[in-house]
């Protein structure tokens, strides 16, 4: 693995002239430690990620791959979803206190701002898709 790729070790679900699906296991950080069973807080999350068939490999379903994705896709994807919506309710909650509005109306408004750009971002979710590619390679 190079170092400008993430990847995940997932199984071979389902596949389909236009698409495979991956389902990965997502686990916590503490989900290797030996007292998870008494504690609880370990975590494990089966997650399902649709990857653009490839005509020419030679998988099948149950097959173990790794799912890759660049490095700085990751990095976009982490700005998107949570450093922009933080910078748009930390200006809009400085400035509207600043002009002397009333809390709950600058919160109200920041909550709502950042609502409607996670609707933008829902609305632009294909386009999104375009750029966040995710590929297979043998385990």
């Amino acid at each position: 693995m190079a170092k400008n790729e993430i990847s995940h070790t997932g199984r071979i679900k389902e596949m389909t002239p236009e698409f495979t699906v991956v389902e990965i296991i997502s686990s916590s950080a503490c989900s290797a430690c030996h007292a998870k069973g008494m504690c609880g807080v370990a975590d494990e999350k089966v997650k399902e990620i649709q990857v653009p068939t490839d005509p020419y490999a030679t998988w099948k379903e149950g097959d173990q791959v790794r799912v890759m994705l660049r490095q700085t896709m990751g990095l976009k994807a982490v700005w998107i979803s949570y450093v922009v919506p933080l910078l748009i309710l930390m200006i809009l909650i400085l400035t509207l206190s600043a002009v002397g509005l009333h809390e709950v109306y600058t919160g109200l408004i920041s909550i709502c701002a950042v609502a409607v750009y996670y609707l933008v971002i829902y609305l632009l979710r294909d386009r999104l898709a375009k750029d966040f590619v995710f590929y297979l390679k043998e385990k």
